[in-house]
């Protein structure tokens, strides 16, 4: 069963339970979904597993940024909406990584690449990212990668 087919699933289910929420939620994602097919012209033949991640990953990384945002305005009942909206979309993504195991790959990065101070910073979240794709949340990864090249 493919991610799509996983999503469509789960929305079927809870349509069928009533869960308006949840609901609600996971037509976002499909309706997402649906408009990345379209802009990268792949209507007929779909997003391959990989992408729909890409397209989940998005979702997640907007409602942290609102939830951060709520919070700095005052608004817990808006957070605490984009919360569980937050809840119901990670287990669509696939397990993150532990700040200890970024850690151990962002130095070995930083011994191979030569990196030696902040300057570098760049070049090491390329390689970074590249290899922590869709296991990591960019904002920790810079900000461990950071501490690493102010040593």
């Amino acid at each position: 069963m493919t991610q799509k087919e996983k999503i469509l699933d789960d929305l079927k289910t809870a349509m069928k339970a009533g869960d308006t929420l949840r609901r609600d939620t996971l037509r976002l994602i499909d309706s997402a979904i649906k408009n990345t097919e379209i802009e990268k012209k792949k209507r007929e033949e779909g997003l391959s597993d990989e992408e729909v991640l890409e397209v989940i990953a998005r979702a997640v990384k907007q409602r942290q940024d609102s939830i951060r945002q709520f919070e700095d305005g005052g608004r817990a009942d808006l957070a605490e909406k984009e919360k569980v909206e937050l809840e119901i979309l990670m287990p669509y993504l696939p397990a993150q990584l532990s700040e200890e195991e970024i850690s151990k790959v962002i130095a070995e990065i930083v011994t191979t690449s030569g990196a030696t101070g902040v300057n570098d910073l760049g070049k090491v979240m390329g390689q970074a990212m590249g290899k922590l794709k869709g296991q990591a949340d960019g904002n920790v990864v810079r900000e461990i990668a950071k501490k690493m090249l102010e040593k």
